[in-house]
């Protein structure tokens, strides 16, 4: 049996990227996004029921803050050291903590963290965690995806 070095360099666990530029969250971008994932929820696509419900602008779906985390994942993946050939990657989990809905209005960046980086026989697990917080640093939401780095079989 031939020995197989690790796909994603084990030593960028732990390692915290800088914090990305500000993203404002438009509320155009709500609604497309509301109707990519199928989301017919008003909150999400009508001012008026946003406000009724108690928010001040359109929610964002759940999911939406992978918008955000996927600015932090550019930079882990365009990071030599790391060593992530992204035309191996496939998608293994995602997660969201939230402290408060993401809204229309809300300036945002993320901090990521390697959380872990596992490997399994040719292959490894690359656990993510983004931190994303608004304007006044306040956390909005915690992002946790784990993608699988395919090696050589």
């Amino acid at each position: 049996m031939r020995q197989t070095s690790p796909v994603v360099n084990p030593n960028v666990q732990g390692k915290q990227y800088p914090a990305t530029a500000p993203y404002l969250v438009g509320r155009e971008k709500i609604r497309e996004f509301a109707h990519a994932v199928k989301s017919n929820s008003p909150v999400n696509l009508d001012l008026f029921a946003a406000q009724a419900a108690g928010y001040t602008d359109l929610v964002a779906p759940p999911t939406f803050a992978v918008v955000i985390q996927e600015r932090s994942l550019a930079t882990v993946l365009a990071d030599p050291e790391a060593d992530i050939d992204f035309s191996r990657v496939v998608h293994g989990d995602q997660r969201f903590i939230y402290v408060r809905p993401i809204v229309a209005g809300d300036e945002l960046t993320s901090v990521l963290t390697v959380a872990s980086v596992k490997t399994l026989g040719a292959h490894s697990m690359v656990t993510f965690e983004t931190k994303i917080y608004d304007i006044a640093q306040e956390l909005v939401c915690t992002a946790i995806s784990t993608l699988v780095v395919r090696g050589d079989e």
